[in-house]
């Protein structure tokens, strides 16, 4: 093992593992050889080391479409949610028996991006989740897809693996999927295709090496996987990207064998809270500064004032998410607001003492406090 590796993982407590549909489904159905391994690994892993060990399970789609012979993803979202339906209690059924087979309970908890995406129940996850930890069992978690649209037309586990990293203040992600790690071309077209074993940090040439082209039960690729790791690599936690059809690839990975892509963290990464705001909460809408104020944001780290805004897009609350663009449409930041969308409307342009003669009160002096505000890639940002 690299003196990197080796230094990752003696200090690992808890780690995140995602396992995805390509390397949880046959012909067949589940496959159920991976869910043993998995669920050997993971039991021993937790008795003998001590590992707090989370389990963010895809399956439940690609289960319900072998129940009922679908040889291919449906494309409506209610069809998706209805096969979610079908094949959720199986899959969960199929960890239980094999956890039960090395002494270990399991608990099923499904979850929304809206869950997180509010601050309260993005807590009140977090607390439930750590008591389960404490309690020594393994919470196995998926997105709600029978009732969620948006997250299956537009997220994936991939994602919900890093949102989770950051909640559960992970050492580590493990992405296990049907191919070995991440490649310098796509192996399934070319055969002299070689594997990338470490990864210092996810520039463009990087996420380009990765395909972005699903299998036809899965729903993120290669390159969502690298996303996810790059997302993760923010909050400050390496991420494992390896191949989940080997056997007993967990044990292999802690006893040290070069498995898989490792995805080393950033030097100085995000705080969990700025990382929940940039990755977690869903954007309801944009607005636009003008330079002085993209100035003011990128290089001296300041709070967004009304005076620097100069258009308002999409209708929003107080306490949401937006986008923060410049006169280009360039994205700077992302930040919670402190006013609702047609309020920065009337006050857009003006001092902060001005506010109250604008609306009839005056609650802050930021529309965004730089406390609430996320610069996506400053180094970048300030070439332009």
């Amino acid at each position: 093992m690299s003196n990197v590796r080796r230094n990752i993982i003696k200090d690992v407590k808890r780690v995140v593992i995602k396992i995805g549909s390509s390397a949880l489904t046959t012909e067949d159905g589940l496959n159920i050889n991976v869910i043993n391994s998995l669920s050997h690994d993971i039991s021993s892993l937790m008795k003998k080391r001590g590992l707090e060990i989370i389990l963010v399970s895809s399956g439940a789609i690609s289960s319900g479409m072998r129940k009922i012979g679908l040889s291919q993803r449906p494309q409506s979202i209610s069809q998706q949610q209805a096969v979610a339906a079908i094949g959720q209690g199986s899959l969960i059924l199929s960890y239980e028996n094999a956890f039960k087979n090395y002494g270990q309970t399991v608990a099923q908890i499904l979850v929304t991006r809206d869950d997180l995406t509010n601050r309260r129940r993005y807590l009140n996850t977090r607390n439930t989740l750590f008591t389960l930890l404490n309690w020594k069992i393994v919470p196995i978690i998926n997105e709600n897809d029978t009732v969620v649209v948006d997250e299956i037309k537009f997220g994936d586990n991939d994602n919900l693996s890093a949102m989770m990293a950051n909640l559960a203040e992970a050492d580590l992600v493990i992405n296990l999927t049907n191919i070995d790690g991440l490649f310098n071309d796509d192996p399934r077209l070319n055969k002299d295709a070689r594997l990338i074993p470490l990864v210092t940090k996810i520039t463009g040439k990087i996420e380009k090496n990765a395909s972005s082209i699903p299998g036809a039960l899965g729903k993120g690729g290669m390159g969502s996987k690298v996303k996810s790791a790059k997302d993760i690599s923010i909050c400050g936690i390496p991420t494992i990207i390896a191949n989940g059809l080997k056997k007993n690839i967990i044990q292999a990975i802690f006893d040290g064998k070069e498995e898989g892509t490792l995805f080393l963290p950033q030097d100085v990464p995000m705080g969990r809270r700025k990382h929940w705001i940039a990755f977690t909460k869903s954007p309801k809408g944009k607005i636009m500064v003008d330079s002085g104020a993209a100035k003011a944001l990128l290089e001296n780290g300041k709070s967004l004032l009304p005076s620097g805004i100069i258009a308002v897009y999409g209708k929003f609350s107080l306490g949401n998410s937006v986008i923060v663009i410049n006169r280009e449409e360039k994205k700077l930041a992302v930040g919670l607001v402190n006013y609702r969308s047609n309020d920065i409307e009337k006050i857009m342009g003006h001092k902060s003492s001005d506010i109250e003669k604008h609306l009839g009160y005056r609650h802050y002096d930021e529309v965004i406090h730089k406390d609430n505000l996320v610069i996506i890639d400053k180094r970048q940002l300030l070439k332009l």
